[in-house]
This record gives structure tokens, C-alpha cells and sequence, in this order.
């Protein structure tokens, strides 16, 4: 236990410039409190200890506003900077050092049994607010745009936006991720609507000149 409170440690100044000491860390990080005493309560589920496991889950969950079942299996290095109104379900697995950020969700869908939520790969980003829903794997080292909406799985090397979630590049397009720079396809489709309806408009309105003068 003493090294993976060391490696968190690690983690957290590595991913949070904001972090100044690991007194700071201990007392004002509930990302890190979070992690920890899911590493307790998983150890307790995994020996057949599920009542104990469920408690200390629930104690951290008041304690952080960070929900994550005992039975999910959570890689090393993860970080979950701010935290509040994280959720992630009992048959989740998540790799190595992957980052999520608030609100985000990794539930389930329906009331199926068995693998039921997502496998995240290793060196994942997910963005404030997504959701990523079902038995899906999300590849490698991919990025989730905030509030996007992943129900499909997602190729290793990618970045995802938007509702549903789509696929709009590669990770190195959008490194690090940069949330303002990310694309809205809905943005886009709507901007190329709007180009057409202008072109229309104007075609339409050269015709009815074009009528006018030949009756004059």
C-alpha cells in the first residue's frame, strides 16, 4: 500500500501543476483520497468481503463526491483531477495512467449482467462531463471531448466529440486536449446547412431578376 500511496503522489504533481506539497495533496486532493480507498475497498471485494467493500466505498463517496464500485479494476498512475459527480461502475476496468475529469460517468446500460460497463485503455483522457455507456473498450492513449456522449467503441489513437460521440481525429491532431480546440461537428454541419440555404437563396433570387427583366 505504502508504494501506490507514493506512485499517487507521483501522479498527482505530475498531472496537476496546482499541486505544491504532499500536504496539500493529502489534505485538499479528493481525487487521491478517492483512488486510495477504492484500493482498499476493491482488495476487500476481490477477498469475498462485498458488505465492507460497499461501505468504504459509500464512506468515500460522502467524503469525495466520487463514486467508484469495489468491484471496478482501476490500472496504476490514475488520476481523477477535482472529481465531484464521478461515477464508475462495478464491472469497469480501467489501464495505466488514465486522467478523468469531473461529472464524468462510466456506467452501464439496461440491467444486463455480467461485463456490462467500459474497458478504458491506457493513457486515456476523458473530458469534464462525458459519458461512456455499455461494454465498450475505449482504445489507447484516446481523448474524450467534455460532455460527449460514447455508447460505440473507439479505436486506439483517436479523439471523440459530441452526441453521440464521433470520432473526429487522431491524438496527436489535439495534443494535449485542448477542449477549445476541439471540433463540434454539430457546429459544422449546421455552419455547411446555412452556406447552402445562402447559395439557394441567392440562385433563387438571381432567377426572379432574370424573370423581371424579361418581361420588361
Amino acid at each position: 500500500m505504502a508504494g501506490h500511496i507514493r506512485e499517487q503522489f507521483d501522479t498527482v504533481f505530475r498531472r496537476d501543476p496546482a499541486a505544491r506539497s504532499v500536504l496539500e495533496i493529502v489534505l485538499c486532493y479528493p481525487g487521491f483520497h478517492a483512488v486510495l480507498l477504492h484500493r482498499v475497498a476493491h482488495n476487500l471485494y476481490a477477498a469475498g468481503w462485498f458488505t465492507l467493500a460497499r461501505v468504504i466505498s459509500q464512506f468515500s463517496r460522502s467524503l469525495t463526491g466520487i463514486e467508484i464500485h469495489p468491484g471496478a479494476r482501476i490500472g496504476r498512475r490514475f488520476f481523477i483531477d477535482h472529481g465531484m459527480g464521478v461515477v464508475i461502475g462495478e464491472t469497469s476496468e480501467i489501464g495505466d495512467d488514465v486522467l478523468i475529469y469531473q461529472g464524468v460517468t462510466l456506467g452501464g446500460t439496461g440491467k444486463d449482467t455480467g461485463k456490462r460497463h467500459p474497458t478504458i485503455g491506457d493513457g486515456v483522457v476523458i473530458g469534464t462531463g462525458a459519458t461512456i455507456l455499455g461494454n465498450i473498450r475505449i482504445g489507447d492513449h484516446v481523448k474524450i471531448g467534455a460532455g460527449s456522449v460514447v455508447v460505440h467503441p473507439v479505436p486506439d489513437h483517436s479523439t471523440v466529440v459530441g452526441v453521440p460521440g464521433r470520432v473526429v481525429g487522431d491524438d496527436e491532431e489535439f495534443e494535449p486536449l485542448a477542449h477549445g480546440d476541439l471540433p463540434d461537428p454539430e457546429g459544422r454541419a449546421i455552419d455547411e446547412l446555412s452556406k447552402r440555404v445562402a447559395e439557394l437563396e441567392a440562385t433563387l433570387k438571381a432567377l426572379a431578376d432574370e424573370k423581371l427583366s424579361s418581361k420588361r
